[in-house]
C-alpha cells in the first residue's frame, strides 16, 4: 500500500456525521414537543363538535317537546337504563344521547345544569332547583369531563349571560388547551 493510497477513500468524517446527528435529533425533539400540544388540540376540537352535537339534540328534544327545555337543574353523572317520567335532564341524557356520549378521554361526558337568574346581557348566577348551590358564570365548576347547561341563557363570549327567552340555553366546558368554550342554541 502505497502513502497516498489513503486520501483517495471516500467516506463521512466524524463531524458530518456528529452534525447529521445532531440534526436528526433536533428533529426528533420537535416532534416529540409538538405532538402533545397537537393531541390536546384534536381533542378539544372533538369536545367542540361534541357540543354541538348536544345543542343539535337538544333541539331534536325542543321539537318533539313543543319547545320545552327538560326540566329541573342537577347534575347528570352518565347514562343510565332506568327509565323516569321522560322530562329530565337525566332522562333527556338517557334517550337521546346514550352511552356513548363519550370525552375524547373515555369517560362519559356530565351534564352540569344550572337556571340562569340573571336580567337579559348580565352575567349569569346559576343555581340549583332546591337551592343549595349558587356559582356566578366566570366560576362555574367545571370539572373534568363537564359540560355546564345554563338554561335561559346565551354565551357572551365565553360566558353566559341572561336571555329573556326560556327556551334558550348556553353550554360551556373549558378546554384542556387554554379557556372556556361557549355555545348556545
Amino acid at each position: 500500500m502505497k502513502k497516498g493510497d489513503s486520501a483517495n477513500n471516500k467516506g463521512f468524517t466524524i463531524i458530518e456525521v456528529a452534525l447529521v446527528l445532531a440534526i436528526a435529533g433536533l428533529i426528533f425533539m420537535m416532534v416529540f414537543i409538538a405532538l402533545p400540544a397537537l393531541q390536546r388540540s384534536q381533542r378539544d376540537t372533538r369536545r367542540r363538535d361534541d357540543m354541538l352535537t348536544f345543542l343539535s339534540t337538544v333541539k331534536k328534544y325542543q321539537q318533539n317537546n313543543r319547545g320545552a327545555l327538560p326540566t329541573g337543574t342537577n347534575v347528570v353523572a352518565k347514562y343510565r337504563t332506568t327509565k323516569g317520567d321522560g322530562t329530565s335532564w337525566q332522562d333527556f341524557y338517557d334517550h337521546y344521547l346514550g352511552d356513548d356520549f363519550t370525552d375524547p378521554g373515555g369517560d362519559h361526558y356530565r351534564l352540569e345544569v344550572y337556571q340562569c337568574d340573571a336580567q337579559p346581557d348580565n352575567a349569569c348566577a346559576g343555581s340549583y332547583a332546591d337551592g343549595t348551590k349558587s356559582v356566578y358564570a366566570s366560576a362555574f365548576p367545571y370539572n373534568d369531563y363537564s359540560m355546564v347547561v345554563v338554561t335561559q341563557a346565551v354565551c357572551s363570549g365565553d360566558k353566559a349571560v341572561g336571555s329573556s327567552n326560556v327556551r334558550r340555553l348556553a353550554v360551556l366546558y373549558r378546554l384542556e388547551g387554554a379557556g372556556v368554550y361557549c355555545a348556545n342554541t
